[in-house]
């Protein structure tokens, strides 16, 4: 049987020590020798060993030691062993401790009496305790303040125990006069915790007399009056008033643990605009002052609650918050910008977005090695305030332009993809924007980057001289034609020489060059690269970014090319009056094209053009060589109408989230208001007017209805035994994030007494049974509550189950009644989350552990089993809602989760409509952990046929 141990010490079991070697060392005169064998025998009883052999040999020769370390393990030795027998009687043997025990009680050493008062505190045993009691009394006045704390705690630990009141009956009385007198910050705070949890209402009246001088006292002290002051309002919210009083008091004391937990007990007692913004106050001169960045990500979490339930009054702090940005890490850096970004309004807008725009500019230094990590979360924040607020993007567009080219591509990506929406958005900005962007097009060096900002060009460029400089500047970054040319080595060798190819790019004017082997090639004027007859073409930055990232095989990049400059044509034969002009541009166009696919086809490249890039690059071609009025219309409207939808769906998602995270209250048609202002005011302070109409106004809408109604409960019952069974039992399970909490139900159904009954619980997963249940004695046909808690360590599908043992008159063996298994679901601790695209992307490629579940429905229509998978695993779909309509016989989509341990759950759903009309493909589960993987799979394999 399992014991409780209020002593945890490491024990190595590799080679254990024998009971006659200890003996022989305590035994012995070497007090170092005595102390490891003490050592040893302290450790073999925490592991199960009994060693009774040992005890007289302690008593004979360690008892009398005056060695400190020695007195210190004896006492350790003390608590450790069994002091009672079988029956909770006290054993003989320990009357021999007692008068060791008064003696130190009275030792003039400070030290042995204070280590033996905190021995006495874990002791249980009445009888040992009742002689002493005396002596412990008389420490509550010794001169030294390590006694007198230790004494003050003494004396609760036994006015606590069950008959602990008959043995120290004025025990409050002398402990209040201590306190009245007491100068030491530690025994005071011992004294007030004493009255506290002993007797409250002395604790409270001594508070209240003294309230004027509670910002004075120590620190300790004042954590101390916060607990109590929780306690007595929850019991008694009408007194709130005066104690809120004492908390706003302790708000401008120097201790920062102190101001905090003001801060938090305030939150939790009131709901008063004053009290709510006196404790957000202090949150942001905490985030200000305190260096550990592990404060601030608490202190950020605090914040974070409260812009949930009051946002209005933390939009005035939003720029205390914002000065978290100081910090260089991350961490604290995001959390500050995800919680600015939901206080954003018309009123802070222009402050936010300047401050974050001297956040970006301050990236430029490079003194910081995440600067570019930084960059990418400032400009994603100054995107989401561009599209809340459109009047704002023209301060900022120009400025973060200028980082399109930069090496972070995560952040060039971030920063054109805001340009793409800003100028349609912001019709007024078009023109400043492409011709920023004409001029800065060069310094692009990410492809990506280059696709999307070359769609910008194709669609935005609307005048003549835009259109004109958008050709000029695509032909400049791609440099002079052919891109590679092949050149004879030796022309004065022979014929064999002859037919042997070196590959140079070909830009302007060649000169030869001597290569290593002594051999001659030619070498491009505008390239450092000098390439032999075995190298790759590769491209140097002077040649153009976008002739350097066609050289390196990317050929989607040139069909982007080839899409943009047919566009840009056609748009010029509707602005150009010269055909001559609109010709020549057609020439030369159809020339880069056919340039670029002789590229792709040529032994230069290792990899050949992949076919959707040749053929997009040869439709142009037919395009630009024969027009029609359709075709025009599909590559200048309809790509625009694309994009406009794209960003129409965005905009309803997102307003959908919104809503989806607003509190829905609804109040029942007799549920009771008080009219404050009908309330007899006297006496009441500003804050608690201020609380009453919060309070009332909560109450109107309906806040303080409870979370689950009695069908959901009803739910959560399980039952864990038969209906014949002698005892019935079931269980109502409640899930928290960390914790699960079983309220079973055991009835007795049969005319016995029932004795010794027991909850036996075990589990299976990661759940870990926090405290066993006691034995009950259930009289005929009554039944017990019985609570189980069980802590859950991580994301997955556990299992509970256990027994319910008991024993009656008529039979002699204890009876077993098994239990149903109770089966958590990983499902009450995943929650449907957002991410970007990238975020899951990325997510996706790190992530190791994948679970690969096959489709097998009945469900016929691949919407609606989607929909069923989304209903069954709680999970947000990702994908817009315009990319799954239509009936292609074909879907896929992305589905994602976050666990409250902050776990990341990835989905991706493809499904095939097969001819016999039957859905048919894979489900694909990505997590980092092997738990969450393989639970999310067995959940989906349950449900994916379509049942409940």
């Amino acid at each position: 049987m399992e014991k409780s141990c209020s002593l945890l010490i490491h024990f190595d079991k590799g080679t254990p020590a024998l009971a006659n070697e200890i003996k022989e060392a305590l035994e012995g005169n070497d007090v170092p020798a005595k102390v490891d064998a003490m050592k040893k025998a302290v450790m073999l009883l925490l592991n199960g060993e009994t060693l009774p052999q040992l005890f007289i040999t302690i008593i004979r020769y360690v008892l009398p030691s005056e060695d400190h370390t020695i007195q210190k393990l004896l006492v350790l030795y003390l608590e450790t062993i069994e002091k009672t027998d079988s029956k909770g009687s006290v054993l003989p043997e320990m009357v021999l401790i007692c008068q060791n025990l008064r003696n130190n009680l009275q030792h003039p050493n400070e030290y042995i009496r204070g280590v033996t008062l905190r021995f006495l505190c874990r002791l249980n045993e009445v009888d040992i305790i009742e002689p002493l009691i005396p002596s412990i009394m008389s420490n509550l006045e010794h001169r030294h303040p390590y006694v007198r704390r230790n004494a003050i705690l003494a004396v609760m630990a036994v006015y606590k125990l069950p008959q602990g009141e008959q043995l120290v009956a004025d025990a409050p009385e002398k402990i209040e006069n201590v306190l009245t007198t007491e100068q030491d910050p530690s025994a005071k705070r011992n004294a007030f915790l004493m009255l506290f949890q002993c007797a409250q209402e002395r604790a409270v009246n001594y508070l209240l007399t003294h309230v004027d001088r509670v910002s004075d006292w120590g620190e300790l002290l004042q954590m101390v009056v916060l607990d109590l002051v929780r306690k007595v309002c929850r019991t008694n919210k009408g007194e709130k008033g005066k104690y809120i009083k004492i908390i706003i008091s302790l708000l401008i004391v120097p201790s920062a643990a102190v101001v905090y937990e003001c801060a938090g007990t305030l939150v939790s007692l009131s709901s008063a605009p004053t009290a709510i913004r006196a404790a957000a106050n202090t949150y942001c001169q905490l985030l200000q002052s305190q260096s550990d960045n592990n404060v601030k990500l608490i202190v950020l979490d605090r914040l974070n609650e409260l812009k949930s339930s009051h946002r209005e009054i933390m939009v005035d702090m939003i720029m205390d918050v914002l000065r978290a940005l100081s910090s260089p890490n991350l961490d604290i850096r995001r959390k500050t910008l995800d919680i600015v970004l939901e206080l954003i309004t018309p009123r802070n807008i222009n402050e936010v977005v300047l401050t974050l725009k001297k956040e970006v500019m301050k990236t430029q230094s490079g003194e910081l090695e995440k600067n570019g990590e930084y960059r990418q979360m400032l400009i994603q924040a100054i995107h989401s305030c561009a599209v809340k607020f459109p009047e704002v993007a023209s301060t900022v567009v120009h400025l973060l332009m200028d980082f399109l080219g930069d090496n972070n591509v995560a952040s060039a990506i971030d920063v054109v993809v805001f340009v793409r929406e800003i100028i349609e958005t912001n019709p007024k900005l078009r023109v400043s924007i492409v011709t920023r962007l004409l001029d800065t097009f060069y310094q692009i060096r990410a492809a990506r980057v280059c696709s999307c900002a070359l769609w910008i060009i194709g669609e935005y460029c609307l005048s003549l001289s835009e259109v004109e400089s958008g050709i000029a500047t695509i032909k400049q970054c791609l440099g002079d034609l052919p891109f590679y040319s092949i050149s004879e080595e030796g022309e004065a060798n022979d014929s064999s020489k002859k037919s042997q190819q070196i590959n140079s790019t070909t830009v302007s004017s060649r000169r030869p060059a001597v290569l290593a082997d002594g051999t001659y090639a030619t070498q491009s004027a505008a390239s450092e690269t000098v390439f032999s007859p075995a190298t790759v073409v590769q491209g140097s930055l002077s040649t153009g970014n976008l002739r350097s990232l066609l050289l390196t095989g990317d050929f989607f990049l040139g069909a982007v090319v080839a899409c943009t400059l047919t566009k840009l044509i056609l748009r010029l034969e509707e602005v150009q009056p010269s055909k001559v002009e609109v010709n020549k541009a057609t020439t030369n166009a159809i020339l880069i094209m056919v340039s670029m696919i002789q590229l792709g086809q040529s032994s230069v490249l290792p990899h050949p053009i992949d076919n959707d890039s040749y053929d997009r690059i040869i439709l142009c071609i037919r395009l630009l060589c024969n027009t029609g009025n359709e075709v025009r219309k599909i590559w200048l409207n309809s790509c625009h109408e694309s994009f406009v939808t794209m960003l129409s769906d965005k905009q309803l998602r997102e307003t959908e989230e919104i809503k989806a995270k607003a509190q829905i209250s609804h109040s029942q048609p007799d549920d009771l208001i008080d009219f404050y202002h009908l309330k007899s005011r006297r006496g009441m302070s500003q804050l608690e007017l201020e609380d009453a109409v919060h309070d009332d106004l909560k109450r109107a809408t309906g806040e303080f209805v409870k979370d689950e109604n009695d069908a959901n409960r009803l739910n959560r019952v399980l039952q864990l035994t038969g209906f014949s069974d002698p005892v019935y039992a079931e269980a109502y399970v409640t899930v928290h994030h960390y914790d699960i909490v079983l309220d079973v139900t055991v009835i007795n159904r049969t005319k016995e007494t029932l004795q010794n009954l027991c909850l036996e619980l075990a589990t299976m997963g990661d759940l870990k049974l926090v405290e066993r249940p006691q034995n009950y004695t259930l009289s005929p046909e009554s039944s017990k509550q019985i609570k189980a808690n069980i802590k859950v360590s991580s994301t997955e599908t556990g299992v509970i189950f256990g027994n319910i043992v008991y024993e009656s008159s008529n039979v002699l063996e204890r009876t077993v009644v098994v239990l149903n298994d109770i089966h958590i679901d990983i499902m009450d601790y995943i929650s449907p989350a957002v991410c970007s695209d990238a975020a899951f992307r990325a997510m996706w490629a790190e992530f190791e552990w994948e679970n690969k579940v096959a489709v097998n429905t009945v469900i016929q229509e691949e919407k609606e089993f989607l929909d069923h998978i989304i209903k069954s695993t709680n999970m947000k779909c990702l994908t817009a809602l315009s990319a799954l309509e239509g009936q292609c016989g074909f879907l896929a989509a992305n589905l994602y989760a976050k666990s409250v341990f902050g776990e990341d759950a990835l989905v991706n759903v493809s499904i095939e409509k097969q001819a016999d009309g039957k859905l048919s493909g894979y489900i694909r589960i990505r997590s980092k952990t092997q738990g969450i993987a393989l639970s999310l799979g067995d959940k989906i394999t349950l449900k994916q046929k379509g049942g409940s």
